[in-house]
């Protein structure tokens, strides 16, 4: 019979991926709904002093898989490791960050168990009646969101956006159970040789880290607004520029720092949204900020109602007057 929560936990050059804690995060909850555990699956080589912060993020049990052929990810040799777990556990439901690496492996993994996989989810919950996830995600471009439920086949699999969940408070004194399994590799199951791992330097701050996030739409006008406008402030707050939708599409800004459901979904302690309408593609990207002040000159706008603070008013003239403010407000009191 199928049990618990299992949760795959991305790690890269042997550092846990914050997606994974967020999972960990939301598998907690609905474990608790369902009277089940919530169990992680850490794969590497030498990696298994990791496993302990898994534990401290809120998992029950960690399962670590440890293999020269994973030391770096190959869908192979991933996907056979993780197809067993479930094969040997039977798991109500698999959880995978929709990274680049869990978009690959997911689905490779669902299709070896013969089980549904719901991709890029942004919302999951227990059914109260029948008990099966319902997996929400966005549909027909972002139009509408769908809720799908896998009924008939187990585990229940989802891939869920980075920074849609919210990751628990470590707790230090969390005890688990940390288990050690093999898998039998062979060279058949290494199909990719690695001959050299170029890693790029990020030239571009990963908005999805950002406390503070200074984001701006089309009510910017151009690209020289966009950047004149917004850096001031982004810098005056030590944040970082993000952007909608419309505003990448104009090229004012790379796709890297889009907020929205075609984006990046983002969870700052402060959102300022400067001269964007507030489309529902938008909002499910960034409503989970802590609070959100949101500038825009038609008093009609949608963004108005999810934001904490309104200000109806042109952003030419109030953003510079804003960094003003505040930069007074810093050196009176000596920040």
């Amino acid at each position: 019979m199928s049990k618990d929560i299992y949760v795959f936990a991305e790690q890269r050059d042997g550092n846990i991926q914050k997606v994974a804690l967020e999972l960990i995060g939301k598998g907690r909850e609905l474990a608790d709904t369902l009277n089940q555990k919530v169990i992680a699956v850490l794969l590497g080589n030498e990696i298994k002093e990791k496993a302990k912060d898994l534990v401290k993020a809120g998992a029950d049990g960690v399962i670590v898989i440890e293999h020269a052929m994973l030391a770096e990810y190959t869908t192979e040799p991933y996907a056979k490791a993780v197809a067993t777990v479930i094969r040997e556990k039977e798991p109500e439901i698999f959880l995978f960050g929709a990274t680049a690496i869990g978009r690959d492996l997911a689905p490779r993994v669902s299709a070896r168990i013969h089980t549904g996989l719901t991709a890029d989810c942004t919302g999951l919950a227990i059914d109260e009646e029948s008990k099966n996830l319902l997996m929400t995600r966005p549909a027909f471009g972002g139009n509408i969101m769908a809720t799908i439920v896998c009924e008939e086949h187990r585990p229940q699999m989802a891939t869920v956006r980075p920074g849609v969940m919210k990751a628990l408070d470590a707790d230090m004194q969390r005890q688990g159970k940390i288990e050690s399994m093999s898998i039998g590799f062979s060279e058949a199951d290494q199909t990719v040789e690695l001959l050299e791992v170029l890693k790029e330097e990020r030239q571009i701050a990963d908005i999805t880290e950002a406390k503070i996030l200074v984001s701006g739409g089309r009510g910017m006008g151009n690209a020289e607004n966009f950047y004149e406008l917004l850096k001031p402030l982004a810098e005056v707050f030590d944040g970082a520029i993000s952007a909608s939708r419309s505003a990448v599409d104009s090229g004012w800004i790379d796709h890297e720092c889009q907020v929205g459901q075609t984006g990046k979904t983002v969870r700052p302690d402060l959102y300022l949204a400067c001269g964007i309408s507030g489309a529902i593609q938008h909002v499910a990207g960034m409503e989970g900020a802590e609070y959100i002040v949101a500038i825009n000159k038609n008093e009609t706008a949608p963004i108005f109602d999810v934001a904490d603070l309104g200000i109806v008013g042109n952003v030419n003239t109030i953003l510079p007057k804003l960094v003003a403010a505040i930069r007074q407000y810093k050196e009176e009191a000596g920040c």
